[in-house]
């Protein structure tokens, strides 16, 4: 095993697949370990060696321990792996996905997941699960409502107005709603309200890391970026210096446009949705509120919003305006500046030739 430089990991709950090359690209070990004998094959392996694996459930967690055991972990997005898939898309399992994980990591250009700590992980989890609580609550509303309007009570499409008379209606005898029908909805109302609990711990636990983080202070600092999309970015990036430049990191985000040009022609259509889903739609909610107040603001920022808002309208300058925010945390955090609204960048001078 000491001629192994590469070794790609497809991971799963109880069995991993291996697939180990050595400087040459032959292969040295291809074979199944069971999860908890994973470490413990890994021992063997030379300083340095690198094991990759997909961005899947438990990644990070491998990462940090074969880091401590002196190895080079990498982690690479699922759909950067399946075009070195040799048998295509017919041909998937485990072997061949262990082996296109290892062809992928060889490639100079290959762009890797950053690997995450366990405190940014913990951050996220938070994030999650506010995320899977408001949409357990909206389904839950969304039930209630359901159930009234087959008794024949109809209420606005609105969470405080429905709130609002659903004990009075529980207590009024004139409807049609019988024994059972109010207990099922008295236990809904009672879930709806539980679901409005665990969602205002999330929101003190990311209002916590906000007063203890100054990075996700600084973050809070942009208009268009707010609390919650602050410590999401913070948690989520980590080191903004991994991006060679602000372009690249919008890229990342999925907020650039896609391109389809060819011949020198270029065409450009909507973005292209790549990276985090959560964060994206994070930076484009809080653009959209940012967006709504701009005229209010004197700001080269708001300004230019505002005249873009007028010329494509208020979508299409949301977007925009979240791609700038993108660009200036980059800036931010990557350089180490202070973030200034009213900051001007200089235009670029040209050298005249002498006559």
């Amino acid at each position: 095993m000491e001629n192994v430089v590469r070794i790609g990991v497809d991971l799963a709950k109880q069995v991993l697949q291996i697939h180990a090359v050595d400087a040459a690209g032959r292969v040295i070990a291809a074979r199944a370990i069971a999860r908890g004998r994973f470490l413990e094959w890994c021992v063997q392996l030379p300083a340095g060696c690198v094991v990759a694996m997909e961005a899947s459930t438990s990644a990070h967690h491998w990462c940090r321990k074969l880091r401590t055991m002196g190895l080079n972990p990498k982690i690479i997005a699922a759909h950067l792996v399946a075009p070195y898939r040799m048998q295509g898309a017919s041909g998937k399992n485990d072997p061949n996905d262990a082996a296109a994980i290892c062809e992928a990591a060889s490639r100079p250009h290959m762009h890797f997941v950053p690997v995450k700590t366990a405190a940014q992980q913990g951050v996220l989890s938070v994030h999650r699960l506010r995320e899977g609580m408001k949409e357990e609550r909206t389904a839950c509303i969304n039930r209630i409502r359901g159930l009234l309007a087959e008794f024949g009570i109809v209420i606005a499409q609105n969470p405080r107005r429905l709130r609002e008379p659903l004990a009075d209606i529980l207590e009024d005898a004139s409807n049609e709603l019988d024994f059972m029908a109010r207990q099922v909805l008295d236990r809904a109302f009672g879930h709806w309200r539980q679901l409005d609990e665990e969602v205002r711990w999330c929101d003190e636990r990311i209002a916590a890391h906000n007063r203890e983080d100054d990075a996700v202070k600084i973050a809070a600092q942009l208009d268009g970026i707010g609390p919650i999309t602050a410590s999401a970015v913070v948690a989520t990036v980590g080191d903004f210096k991994q991006f060679r430049s602000g372009s690249q990191f919008g890229a990342w985000l999925g907020l650039t446009p896609r391109q389809r040009s060819s011949g020198g022609k270029a065409s450009l259509g909507s973005i292209t949705k790549r990276g985090d889903t959560y964060l994206r739609m994070l930076l484009i909610q809080a653009a959209r509120s940012a967006v709504l107040s701009a005229h209010r603001r004197t700001d080269p920022i708001s300004q230019w919003v505002t005249k873009l808002r007028d010329r494509s309208g208020w979508q299409k300058a949301a977007v925009a305006l979240a791609n700038k925010n993108a660009r200036i945390l980059w800036a931010v955090f990557a350089h180490g500046r202070k973030f200034d609204p009213h900051y001007v960048r200089p235009s670029p001078t040209k050298d005249l030739a002498p006559a």
